[in-house]
């Protein structure tokens, strides 16, 4: 498998590990967005009850551990976008022109 470094990479090792693995008919929109929202929810519980100081000085195996569930979200994420075909990072630039708009900076 080649370094993953960026998006593009990323989606193709996903595409290439989910084919040998004959997962593509379960890689659904409805199936992927529930999968995220799961991940997401356990990446969640590592800082449930963190104050902000201790949510921003994580220990090293707490740091490895929320890393996972960093990992599990940009996977599932990824695949969405794949399976809908939206280029995440023109949406995410979109978003932001959106939301310079919706909340200009103060003069």
């Amino acid at each position: 498998m080649n370094p993953i470094t960026d998006l593009t990479t990323l989606r193709d090792a996903l595409r290439e590990f989910c084919a040998a693995r004959d997962w593509h008919r379960y890689h659904t929109p409805k199936n992927l967005v529930m999968a995220l929202s799961v991940e997401a929810a356990e990446l969640v519980e590592h800082f449930q009850w963190a104050t902000p100081e201790e949510s921003l000085d994580l220990a090293p195996e707490k740091r490895a551990e929320v890393a996972d569930e960093i990992a599990d979200v940009l996977i599932y994420l990824t695949e969405l976008a794949d399976v809908l075909g939206i280029d995440p990072i023109s949406a995410a630039g979109e978003k932001i022109v959106k939301n310079a708009v919706k909340y200009p900076a103060p003069l």
